[in-house]
């Protein structure tokens, strides 16, 4: 899995394996394989927003210390 995909277009891969995955029309090989793939792109997608999550936080840091001054 690339680093490189976007967050949106993560999610939206992970939508199709979804819907793919309720339709409960895939051999099980399909499925895992499918599986698998959501998972790598649940994870990448966590580590994203965990990534803007800090970012958030350090700019109401540094907004923060510069208002103090």
């Amino acid at each position: 899995m690339s680093e490189d995909i976007k967050f949106e277009k993560a999610m939206q891969r992970l939508q199709e394996i979804v819907d793919k995955l309720e339709n409960g029309k895939l051999d099980i090989e399909d499925s895992l394989k499918f599986y698998e793939e959501g998972i790598k792109l649940t994870n990448l997608c966590n580590e994203k927003l965990e990534k803007v999550e800090n970012k958030i936080t350090q700019l109401q840091e540094e907004n923060k210390q510069a208002t103090e001054e």
